[in-house]
């Protein structure tokens, strides 16, 4: 079997045991692996190019198998200090927590240490902490950075960098598909007769924002609702309940918040000021936060643990685009990841309005789908 967009069968969740021969061949990975030997080598060579999780399984037989490449396997430690510094907007956002969580577990895998460096949304504070940092680490995983593309072009030219939910040009990133799975979020609601939606915005240097606002205009156009922008906010509850008060003076039938904290900050503001959810007003977040099953919100959901886990992957493995140099197999195109919607209590049709005709979404609230 050569089935690089699954998990293939034998797959085991268990960690990987310690290397037993260090005689295996790529062949004898492949043979265990139920892969072809040229998905073994793309797979440690150039993760990029295989799904995650076949990625991840043969990895995991490689190491049980004691299977060891110079080129592919040598850790970091082995070239460098062995820390990678990741680093994160807001340490208290649920967001980061499963990018963390992914991070880990990569890091884990190639015998590195991860460095958790929290800037505060703060560009100056995170260029401080580069400059600081940039002697002693061997690379940098930047999770919703706020430099500019230039800044971390400089960077990227001293150290292997990635930056995860936003893209630069000429560095690696990775991210969700934030515009498809947008507008996925944007026909929902049209299904359930809503003709206008508000998008609470985000930071305003923020790539993600930037992006879901593009994909929410495009499904204006082709869906033909008026939608308009709140803000820019803080991504917290405080700026949910902020832009509450500016949505109340001309409010929409629908919102799509930049965050799943916006969001439940907005509802719990509604709500507050007497008014219903989702009779009055539906409400869609980003993210799907754990409060966000706690509280019925209906969210898009993004695979964070496996954009940290793909993002460290690509440095360990030395398949980062590093603009001073030359690395193997790099289209300079992002690595996309799907994104899905989770739909809860905290969407349907409108009060008084007809639901559009047209054929009915497959999700089911509280399942997943793949955007």
């Amino acid at each position: 079997m050569d089935e690089v967009g699954e998990l293939p069968p034998g797959a085991s969740p268990e960690p990987p045991g310690p290397a037993r021969d260090a005689t295996v061949t790529i062949y004898d990975v492949a043979a265990a692996a139920g892969v072809s030997a040229s998905t073994v080598s793309r797979a440690l060579s150039k993760p990029g190019r295989v799904s995650f999780r076949t990625a991840e399984h043969v990895r995991r037989v490689a190491t049980e198998l004691g299977y060891r490449s110079s080129r592919t396997l040598l850790p970091m430690s082995a070239r460098g200090t062995g820390v990678l510094a990741f680093v994160v907007a807001d340490i208290a956002n649920p967001v980061f927590v499963g990018m963390i969580r992914g991070a880990e577990r990569a890091a884990a895998r190639y015998d590195l240490t991860l460095a958790i460096v929290e800037t505060q949304e703060s560009e100056h504070a995170e260029a401080q902490a580069l400059a600081r940092l940039e002697a002693t680490v061997d690379g940098f995983v930047l999770a919703s950075s706020r430099l500019s593309d230039q800044a971390i072009r400089a960077v990227a030219k001293r150290r292997p960098v990635v930056v995860l939910n936003r893209s630069v040009g000429s560095v690696t990133s990775v991210l969700s598909d934030n515009v498809r799975a947008v507008k996925k979020a944007a026909e929902h609601l049209v299904e359930r007769g809503h003709s206008s939606i508000a998008y609470l915005a985000g930071p305003e240097n923020s790539y993600a924002d930037g992006t879901r606002w593009r994909g929410l205009q495009e499904a204006g156009l082709e869906l033909d609702l008026r939608v308009v922008r709140i803000g820019a906010n803080l991504p917290t509850l405080r700026g949910g309940a902020e832009a509450a008060q500016v949505w109340g003076r001309r409010p929409t039938t629908a919102v799509i918040a930049y965050n799943d904290l916006m969001a439940i900050g907005f509802l719990k503001a509604v709500t507050a000021g007497g008014r219903r959810v989702p009779q009055d007003v539906s409400v869609i977040g980003f993210d799907n936060i754990v409060d966000a099953e706690l509280v019925g919100l209906t969210s898009i959901a993004a695979p964070l643990v496996d954009i940290g886990s793909t993002g460290v992957a690509h440095v360990a493995s030395g398949t980062v685009r590093h603009t001073g140099g030359v690395r193997d197999g790099l289209t300079g195109e992002p690595v996309l990841l799907p994104a899905w919607l989770v739909v809860r209590g905290s969407t349907g049709p409108h009060a008084g309005s007809r639901p559009a005709r047209r054929p009915a979404t497959s999700v089911r609230r509280g399942q997943r789908r793949e955007a």
